[in-house]
This record gives C-alpha cells, sequence and structure tokens, in this order.
C-alpha cells in the first residue's frame, strides 16, 4: 500500500515541506502507516502568514455580500463532498462513519451561519448624538488570523472557526492536528474551488514548533484554539503576551445528573451515546454519570448490560457503535486510568481492556481496540473523577439529592458541558440558573449549541472572553470602530439616478 505524502497549502497551492521532518499518519482500526505529514517550521508558518497578508487587503475590501457568495458555493461543495470528508475522518481518526457523516453536517452548519455575514456585521447608528453630529459604529476585520485544532474533530472544530473568519474579511492559516490532517487540505480545495481568492486560506500542518511560530508572529492577530486545558493554558498566556486575541478552549469532565423520576430507558439510551460515541473521544463525552438517590438501582443494570454488549467494529461498518481509539500512545494512556481507577477502590463494572480486535473485523488485529468501560462507587477524591480521560470510560458516582449533585459538579475544575435527566421541571429550572457550567443539557446528552448561538464552556474549560462561532465569533474576528461626524455645510452633488450596487 502506498504511503501518502500530505503536505501544506499555502498561497492557494500545495507546498513541500521544508524543514524534512514529517510524522506517521495511521489507520487506527488496523495500526497500519498511510501517511506522512510534514511537521511545519518557522518558515512554513512565515510563507503561509505572508501570502495570508498579501490577499489581506483586497478581501477585506471585497463587499460582505460578495465574500458571502464564495460560502454560499463553498456550502455546495461541502454538500457534495461530505462522504468523502467523513471517510478521511474515520480512516484517519477511526470514529464511525455515520458519526463523522454528522461531524460534518455540524461543520456546515457553521457555513450556513457564515453565508449571512452582511447581517451580522451590520453596525448602530444615532443620529444628533450633539449638535450637529451624528455617531455610528462598524465592524472591521482583523487581518491574519490563525486556528490549531485537535485531532477528535478534524473537520467540524476548524469550521468552526474558518467560515465566519472568512467571512468577515480575514485570511485564515489553519494548524490542524497532525494525527488526521487529510481533511484540511480536501476543505482547502473546495474553498479554492468556491472561488477563494490565493491566499485567504492556508493550511500549515505541524506541531509545536508551527505552533509557537503563529503564537510569535507579529502579523498574527488572533488564535483560536481547542484542545487540553494545559495547552489551552499555554496557547493563552503565550498569545496574550505577544498582543494577540486568544480564545483557547480547554479540557473538560462532563457530568450527567439522572434524577430517580427520569426516564430510565432513555437515559440509559443517553448514556451509552453520550460515553461511548466516538470512543469517548469528545470534549462534550459525558464521562461521570451522578446517580440521584435510587435512580443508581435502577440505571446500572441496564448500563451494564448496554456497554457489554457496545457494537465495537470498524467504522465503515454502518452497524458499528464505537470504533477504535485513536492512537497507540492514547490506548496507552487510557488503559493506565482504568488500572489507577481499580487501585483507587472504584468498583470495576465492565472492563474494556479484554477486547478481542479480532471481532471488529477483517484487518483490524494490530489497531488500537478497546470495548467500553464502566465504573461505579467513583469518589471524588479520585484520580479517574478529577482528570480528563477521553476515552470509553464512565464512572458513576452516587448522591443523596439534587443540591449534592451540583455542588458536587461546581466544584469541578471543569465547567464545559452538563446534563440533567428529569420529568420535573422545577428541578430542571433550579439545575440549569445553579450550574456553574457553559453549556446544559436538560434531557439532553450532549448540548452542542447550533451555529447562531456559539460554544464555550466556563472555568478552566474556557480561557478568553468570548465563545467560539455564533455571533460571539463575529464579535472574536472583527474589531468595532466608532465614527462621530459633523459637517459644517450640505455639499450638493446633483441627481444621481443609478441603483447602487455592491459591484
Amino acid at each position: 500500500m502506498s504511503i501518502a505524502n500530505i503536505e501544506h497549502h499555502i498561497g492557494g497551492r500545495p507546498a513541500a515541506n521544508t524543514s524534512g521532518r514529517t510524522q506517521d499518519v495511521t489507520n487506527p482500526a488496523s495500526g497500519r502507516v498511510t501517511g506522512k505529514v510534514a511537521l511545519g517550521s518557522a518558515e512554513d508558518v512565515n510563507a503561509a502568514v505572508a501570502a495570508a497578508q498579501a490577499a489581506f487587503p483586497a478581501w477585506a475590501d471585497t463587499p460582505p455580500i460578495r465574500r458571502a457568495r464564495v460560502m454560499f458555493k463553498f456550502l455546495e461543495l461541502l454538500n457534495q463532498h461530505r462522504d468523502e470528508l467523513a471517510h478521511l475522518i474515520t480512516a484517519e481518526h477511526g470514529k464511525v462513519f455515520t458519526d463523522a457523516q454528522g461531524e460534518v453536517t455540524r461543520g456546515i452548519d457553521i457555513v450556513e451561519f457564515a453565508c449571512g455575514i452582511p447581517q451580522l456585521l451590520k453596525g448602530d447608528y444615532t443620529e444628533q448624538v450633539s449638535t450637529g453630529i451624528d455617531n455610528w459604529t462598524l465592524r472591521q476585520p482583523l487581518g491574519v488570523v490563525a486556528g490549531i485544532t485537535p485531532f477528535n474533530f478534524p473537520v467540524m472544530v476548524p469550521m468552526w472557526m474558518f467560515p465566519v473568519a472568512i467571512a468577515a474579511g480575514n485570511c485564515f492559516i489553519l494548524k490542524p492536528s497532525p494525527t488526521d490532517p487529510s481533511p484540511s487540505l480536501l476543505m482547502a480545495e473546495l474553498l479554492k474551488k468556491a472561488g477563494l481568492p490565493d491566499g485567504v486560506f492556508n493550511v500549515v500542518q505541524g506541531d509545536k514548533v508551527a505552533v509557537d511560530a503563529l503564537l510569535e508572529h507579529p502579523d498574527v492577530k488572533a488564535i483560536s484554539f481547542v484542545g487540553s486545558t494545559p495547552i489551552a493554558n499555554y496557547i493563552y498566556e503565550t498569545g496574550a503576551r505577544h498582543g494577540k486575541r486568544v480564545q483557547a478552549l480547554g479540557g473538560a469532565k462532563n457530568h450527567m445528573v439522572v434524577m430517580p423520576d427520569a426516564d430510565i430507558d432513555q437515559t440509559v439510551d443517553a448514556l451509552i451515546g453520550s460515553g461511548y460515541g466516538s470512543a469517548g473521544e469528545r470534549c462534550m463525552a459525558i464521562s461521570v454519570a451522578v446517580l440521584v438517590g435510587d435512580a443508581a438501582d435502577k440505571v446500572l443494570p441496564k448500563l451494564v448490560e448496554r456497554a457489554k454488549t457496545l457494537k465495537v467494529l470498524h467504522g465503515e461498518n454502518l452497524a458499528a457503535e464505537m470504533g477504535p481509539i485513536v492512537t497507540r500512545a492514547a490506548h496507552q494512556r487510557i488503559t493506565g486510568y482504568i488500572e489507577q481507577g481499580v487501585k483507587e477502590g472504584a468498583q470495576l463494572l465492565v472492563d474494556g481492556r479484554g477486547f478481542d480486535a479480532n471481532t471488529a473485523g477483517a484487518g483490524c488485529g494490530d489497531g488500537f481496540w478497546m470495548g467500553g468501560t464502566l465504573f461505579d462507587h467513583v469518589t471524588p477524591e479520585m484520580r479517574i473523577y478529577k482528570e480528563e480521560i477521553f476515552g470509553p470510560v464512565l464512572s458513576c458516582v452516587r448522591v443523596h439529592d439534587l443540591a449534592e449533585a451540583v455542588d458536587l459538579i461546581n466544584a469541578h475544575e471543569f465547567g464545559n458541558g452538563v446534563s440533567c435527566f428529569t420529568r420535573d421541571g422545577n428541578v430542571a429550572r433550579e439545575f440549569s440558573r445553579r450550574i456553574q457550567v457553559g453549556m446544559v443539557g436538560i434531557n439532553v446528552p450532549i448540548p452542542v449549541p447550533m451555529a447562531w448561538h456559539g460554544f464555550g464552556g466556563w472555568k478552566r474549560s474556557l480561557f478568553g472572553d468570548m465563545h467560539a462561532y455564533g455571533e460571539e465569533g463575529v464579535r472574536f474576528y472583527t474589531k468595532q470602530k466608532s465614527v462621530m461626524q459633523r459637517w459644517p455645510e450640505s455639499i450638493g452633488k446633483g441627481a444621481e439616478f443609478a441603483m447602487p450596487t455592491a459591484h
């Protein structure tokens, strides 16, 4: 099998690897190396910034309606190539194909939102703020901006960033994860086919070298990041020190509170899907079930049964519910957490470590396979409760009442997403008001906001002031200018009969 060379995309065309460094890209289902991705140097970043900087004046001056038309064409192409993108995700990440399709669709939602950029860029106007003076505000693009994105959503998370940034008039540099880099190049190709001018969207593959070059480059005005909390903190501090606007979304430990009155079958379905979907490698995955009162006695027997019978198969098998772990290193890390949970005294009800890879399908024997793992009697002092595992490990914590559940969650360092399953409207209302978490679901296990609302957590799940996409994204990628104007006299130009246009 041939090994693909995965390079950069700079100035509207493929760009060769100048650093000489590469990293293997592996199919996690088979364990086979399928590609070698370039690891960009500071020189590669400089080239991308130069291309973006050169393209910026003309793109910023392009009327918003014409920028939106490029987004509309890109939207059409994305819909045509949705499955191609999804297959790339499954091949390099391992998530099941239907989940990959869903990822692409949620990214497409952001592009649809960005198509409305003329409305979103409108400012405010006040006549006669003082004698003969009018005042208005407008929003203008920042310039060259960059996105540093994680392995777990190689299409959706970049689309949280670049469609809004580009539609608002900026030029964008994407630094995707080297674990699954191929979708970034297909998106670059589709943007070019949509008519985006060369240099407006660039891709620099790489690792920390490329990240640091972006953080330090004086012409990069803003950085968007999604990843772990330690790296988010580093990105935020380093970017701010270099005078950049930064939004850095970090880690999570998402809880689902199950009240005694909850619909048990619905709750079990929600826990299975949100805990084990995408092998738990989601920043919005539910990793802790907080079982209130006698809810544990109702939920756990069914949860154990479902966890033991998860359909863990090759992602291209449409019957699959869960695929492999993304890398061998991640598999080892997750295994270590399971061992730690046992050592700390949690009750291991289902152990995913003994999964037989040969049952996942042909050619899967050397892949990074694991079944679902379920712990009961987890306590807040345990590492498996405190730390983000980012794998198919669900921990159950027992509490007496809603107040104890809320206090437990509010005491955690992360505040990304949370859910509460109940039939009681007052419980739902009080939970929503009192919980210190950025995204809340009531009988919704993964409350990822839609494109026009914006995504972001609280506490150590977000560094920066603005959430991703939605109107928050428009504000992040633009700067407000206020204009006050007074004219001493009117100067007439005569009648004009032509309809003004954007052309």
